[in-house]
């Protein structure tokens, strides 16, 4: 019997074929676990304010908490200036948050598994930031490419590394989500794999599958967390250029 590589979790399927000239548009699973992720979204928040109350009830207690939660890293890595992306970095956080558990659940699709999703919420955090930095700056703002109190024979070498470390952030921020989504349910797929193979001493394998499914929850949430205080912290260069 074929065994099924621990990698066809992640291929693309098309659930409806379109097409616009030469562009394929066709929406996928990828896409249909994008929207649901945005659709949940945006049901919890209507939900959880809908009928909001000074003695709020555990939804809307979850989600204050959330909200706080990234209220606070705004605050202490950004400062009263970064009240006005507060929005922006809520909605980042929950879509990845929400994308990476839908992921969790048995035959659905994690979407930010795939490097062109990743690489896309990237780009626009790097765009929006360096838009962000000249706008307040100017060209001040190439200000940041330059190391204080560094003696000035030094700065031909250390500019166009400063230069090269901040043009990589999208491709390292995107690589470190995506790769551990990838590594993560690769690894379930496959210890799941050997829990059918070992037939009645299951017991083990089993107790050590569900150590990792607890792991890669665990994992589902640091990565989003991750995600969005990486982009907090460019705002805060963007911001106050340092």
């Amino acid at each position: 019997m074929a065994i099924e590589s621990p990698l066809h979790q992640f291929a693309i399927e098309r659930l409806a074929n379109f097409h616009v000239g030469g562009l394929d548009l066709s929406f996928t699973n990828s896409a249909l676990l994008m929207t649901i992720a945005a659709g949940l979204v945006t049901l919890l928040m209507v939900l959880a304010t809908r009928n909001a109350s000074l003695v709020p009830g555990r939804l809307q207690s979850a989600v204050e908490m959330l909200y706080d939660f990234i209220a606070n890293m705004v605050e202490e890595n950004i400062g009263p200036e970064g009240r006005q992306y507060f929005p922006f970095l809520f909605t980042l956080f929950m879509f990845i948050l929400f994308g990476n558990l839908l992921g969790m659940i048995p035959y659905s699709f994690t979407f930010t598994s795939h490097i062109v999703v990743t690489f896309s919420l990237a780009a626009i955090v790097f765009l929006g930031v360096t838009i962000i930095g000249i706008a307040r700056h100017g060209f001040h703002f190439l200000t940041l490419f330059v190391p204080h109190g560094v003696p000035k024979a030094l700065l031909i070498l250390l500019v166009p590394i400063e230069l090269l470390s901040y043009c990589i952030r999208p491709f390292t921020l995107s690589i470190r989500l995506f790769a551990n989504m990838v590594a993560g349910h690769t690894m379930l797929t496959i210890f799941a794999g050997f829990t059918g193979a070992l037939g009645f001493f299951f017991f083990a394998p089993i107790v050590m599958d569900a150590a990792l499914v607890l792991l890669e929850f665990l994992v589902a949430v640091l990565q989003a967390y991750v995600f969005t205080i990486l982009s907090c912290l460019y705002l805060k260069d963007a911001i106050h250029l340092h």
